[in-house]
C-alpha cells in the first residue's frame, strides 16, 4: 500500500480533516485551475466516464468526492432519475450547488455532504458510483472500497477516474518535471493555499495505479475489472462491477 500523503505535514488533523480544510480553501478557484493544470483534458476523460455509465442506463448514480460537481452534471446526460455527488468539502458543495440551480438540475442532482468511508445508504441501493481524481484523497483506501461494493448493486459499474504516472519515454520524464516543478508553482500563482497543489502532485505519485490499482479492486470484491490509460498514461479509468 501507498504511504500516507497529507496536505498539511505539521497538522495534527488526519489525513480526512485535512484534505476537507484544503478543498474548502482552494473551492472558490478549483475548476478554473483544473482546466489550466490538465490543459482542458479533464474534459475529455470525464466524457469516456460518462460513455461508460450511460451504456449501463443507470436509474441511480452516486458520484463520490463530486467537489464542485462537474462530473455529477455531466451524468445527467444519461437517463438516470436521481444523481448524488457527495464531498467532505462544505466549500467545493457550495460552489457545486450555484452550478446545478444554475443549469436548472437541482430537481435530479443532490449534493450532499458525507465520508467516502461511511456511506449513508442501504446495501445493494445504487446502480453506478463514480470517483473523479478523489479516491487518492481516501484516508484509508481498502475501507472506501469496501463501502463501494456494498451499496453497489449486483451487475452495478463502478468507474474511476484517477491521475497515473506514464511509463515509456519521454512521457515519464515530462510528467515528473512537470509534476515537480510547473504543478506546484501554478498552484501558488493561483491559490492562496501553498500546499495544496504541492499535495495533489505528491499524493498522485505515490499512489498505486494500473494492474496494482486492479488487484486492490479485485482484493475488495469487484469483478469485471478493467483499466484504460488515457493520455500517454497521465490518468487512468478504471471499469468494475459487482457480482
Amino acid at each position: 500500500m501507498a504511504k500516507m500523503v497529507t496536505p498539511y505535514k505539521d497538522s495534527s488533523l488526519g489525513k480526512k480533516e485535512q484534505v476537507a480544510q484544503m478543498f474548502d480553501t482552494i473551492s472558490g478557484n478549483y475548476d478554473g485551475l483544473n482546466r489550466v493544470i490538465s490543459f482542458g483534458t479533464d474534459i475529455k476523460w470525464r466524457k469516456k466516464v460518462l460513455s461508460i455509465v450511460q451504456a449501463k442506463n443507470p436509474t441511480t448514480i452516486l458520484d463520490i468526492a463530486t467537489g464542485t460537481g462537474d462530473l455529477a452534471i455531466l451524468l445527467s446526460k444519461t437517463k438516470a432519475e436521481k444523481i448524488i455527488g457527495l464531498d467532505i468539502s462544505v466549500g467545493m458543495l457550495e460552489v457545486g450547488k450555484k452550478k446545478i440551480v444554475q443549469k436548472k438540475l437541482d430537481n435530479r442532482i443532490e449534493m450532499i455532504l458525507g465520508d467516502s468511508e461511511n456511506l449513508p445508504f442501504e446495501d445493494n441501493s445504487i446502480d453506478a458510483i463514480t470517483v473523479a481524481f478523489g479516491i487518492r484523497n481516501f484516508e484509508n483506501l481498502e475501507k472506501g472500497l469496501s463501502e463501494i461494493v456494498r451499496v453497489l448493486k449486483p451487475n452495478g459499474v463502478f468507474v474511476i477516474l484517477e491521475t497515473s504516472v506514464p511509463q515509456k519515454f519521454p512521457f515519464k520524464q515530462g510528467y515528473q518535471f512537470y509534476t515537480s516543478n510547473i504543478l506546484p508553482l501554478i498552484g501558488r500563482l493561483f491559490s492562496k493555499d501553498n500546499s495544496a497543489y504541492a499535495y495533489l502532485s505528491e499524493s498522485a505519485s505515490v499512489f498505486p495505479f494500473g494492474e496494482e490499482l486492479n488487484n486492490i479492486l479485485r482484493k475488495i470484491g469487484f469483478i469485471e475489472v478493467k483499466a484504460l490509460p488515457q493520455t500517454f498514461g497521465v490518468a487512468t479509468i478504471y471499469s468494475a462491477s459487482k457480482q
